[in-house]
Order: C-alpha cells, then structure tokens, then sequence
C-alpha cells in the first residue's frame, strides 16, 4: 500500500464517528439512512464523513438508483495490517532479545550466589 493510501485511510479512521461507521459496516452492508440513524448531525455531515471513507478507499457505494448500499472495502484492512505486520514483527523480536538477555541476566546471578552458598 503506497504512503499516500496509508495517510489517506489513517486520517480518514482518526475520526471517531467515522470508526464507528466502519465498526458498523463490519456487521454487513448499509443505507446512509441506516448509518445516519444513531447520530445527531445531518444527512449531509454523513456524506461527508463517508466521502472521506470513499476517498480513502475504506468504503465503496456502487452506482445506481436511491438508495444504495455502503460496502466497507476489506482489502484496505488487510493492506494496512500487512504494513502493520512488520513493524509488530520487529517489536517481537527485539522482546524476545530482551526475553534472553534477561534470562541470561537471571542465571548468571543464579550461578553466581550458588558458588556463593558453596564457599560459606
């Protein structure tokens, strides 16, 4: 997924009320008119929150006659999760480094009050 397509979803999913949306969608397809329903703005506040969802490519209205369905697009998801991915990868390795020097910390203190408790 090119920068540009990551900002535009990152930014158009900064908005709490447009999460909610996607949240929403995730449980299938919906009308505006049914996305509209819970919120106290006006029909034209949610066409624009769902034109930057459009814009962004996170949810797609097919062309055709009133009214039409909003489609949440999940390949933009498993786009962003892969570059996620990566970075979750690297923090996982850099731990599980950590992990070992730590237990390899443990048990050379081990050792050493072991050798300790033999000279006594």
């Amino acid at each position: 997924m090119p920068a540009d397509t990551l900002t535009r979803v990152f930014s158009a999913l900064a908005d709490p009320t447009r999460r909610d949306m996607v949240a929403r969608l995730a449980g299938g397809d919906a009308t505006v008119n049914q996305l509209a329903e819970p919120y106290r703005m006006s029909l034209q506040a949610v066409y624009k929150h769902l034109k930057v969802l459009q814009d962004a490519g996170v949810v797609s209205r097919p062309p055709g006659p009133q009214p039409r369905m909003v489609r949440l697009e999940t390949e933009v998801f498993d786009e962003m999760d892969a570059w996620i991915e990566q970075y979750r990868r690297r923090a996982e390795e850099r731990y599980s480094r950590l992990d070992a020097l730590l237990d390899d910390m443990v048990s050379q203190t081990d050792e050493s009050e072991d050798s300790n408790d033999r000279e006594d």
